[in-house]
């Protein structure tokens, strides 16, 4: 198993700080999530039904023509590799390096090989290629790559038989980047999730949009009941809350850049981001990780490139806590001008 945030039980046994008493930046998660609502006691009791509004639900909010709901993108990942098993071998699937580490891992454990990239390697690299992977954003650089880019590039993927595979976990605040409108094409996939923007993680609720027979090979390895009931019910009526929606997508950008600015008031300067996390490449990652979580804030930290990423606070006493605990670091990360708010 891979290392991810969200660990907060380790964390906490670790070092012998309660957990309630926990600030956990470390997951990339909109704080502020879509707020749940009383589920049905019917959804507990009956086996999930797919012939629900969630299907037509989620096509409308992607601007997509198909799509399959999947126990989160998690699911999706673990699976897509078997849609390939009768592709040529070798099979040479390109994908960026550092990006979501459970994409690489799924096609390694599969038996395929993985050649990890940088952004400016693609290009050159794309003819060698059989099906080039890519997080957009992306986790943890923040890289975005533009629609007509990738456009591009699946083209030329799809004329040597190959595909182009998208994962747009934190798109959702900037729809206008997406794929989205253009999965209905043969060897594009793209998968999408509840997770990041709406706060819903533990929901395990995300999509795969892709053409009708790429999604029937995969809802045939699925099987049924991919989605629990009660995780439905909250899935169609967070994709029904446009209010909710268009409020988050105004004020994510403005925590975003607190978040930034606050890191460079004391030296920590991002190497790149999203409106929900900011990345940062820096020798004393492992130092800061471990002052930060003795005083119970969990942040991420990566070994390759030596990093450390930071998620949003949740309210002004955290925004505060953070400050606090960065104003105590090393005598090395010394403040500059006050942070905007």
């Amino acid at each position: 198993m891979l290392e991810h945030g969200g660990k907060l039980r380790h964390a906490a046994q670790r070092y012998a700080i309660a957990l309630d008493e926990w600030m956990d930046l470390s997951t990339g998660l909109n704080p502020q999530g879509w707020p749940v609502p009383d589920i049905p006691a019917e959804a507990w009791a009956r086996l999930p039904e797919d012939d629900d509004d969630l299907r037509t639900l989620a096509q409308q909010y992607y601007g997509a023509a198909h799509c399959l709901p999947v126990a989160g993108s998690q699911a999706a990942i673990q699976i897509l590799p078997q849609l390939y098993a009768q592709m040529k071998n070798p099979l040479f699937v390109g994908m960026l390096n550092p990006a979501y580490a459970e994409h690489a891992h799924a096609w390694r454990r599969a038996g395929f090989e993985v050649r990890l990239l940088t952004v400016a390697e693609i290009e050159a690299q794309l003819d060698q290629l059989d099906i080039l992977l890519l997080v957009n954003p992306n986790n943890p650089t923040g890289h975005v790559f533009s629609p007509a880019q990738l456009l591009r590039w699946h083209q030329r993927l799809v004329l040597r038989g190959g595909s182009l595979i998208v994962d747009e976990a934190f798109m959702d605040a900037t729809p206008d980047d997406s794929l989205a409108p253009y999965s209905d094409r043969d060897g594009l996939i793209v998968l999408r999730s509840l997770g990041k923007f709406f706060g819903l993680a533990g929901a395990r609720v995300g999509f795969v949009l892709a053409a009708p027979d790429t999604l029937n090979r995969l809802k045939n390895i699925l099987g049924p009941w991919p989605i629990s009931g009660p995780s439905r019910v909250i899935a169609i009526a967070a994709l029904q809350d446009t209010h909710w929606q268009a409020q988050t997508r105004q004020s994510l950008p403005r925590q975003g850049q607190r978040l930034k600015n606050l890191l460079q008031k004391y030296n920590l300067d991002p190497d790149g981001g999203t409106v929900l996390f900011q990345w940062l490449q820096t020798p004393l990652a492992e130092s800061i990780y471990q002052q930060l979580a003795q005083q119970g804030i969990l942040v991420r930290l990566f070994s390759e490139p030596l990093s450390l990423r930071f998620g949003l606070p949740a309210n002004e006493m955290q925004w505060r806590r953070l400050e606090s605990a960065l104003a105590g670091l090393d005598e090395l990360l010394c403040p500059r001008d006050e942070v905007v708010a």
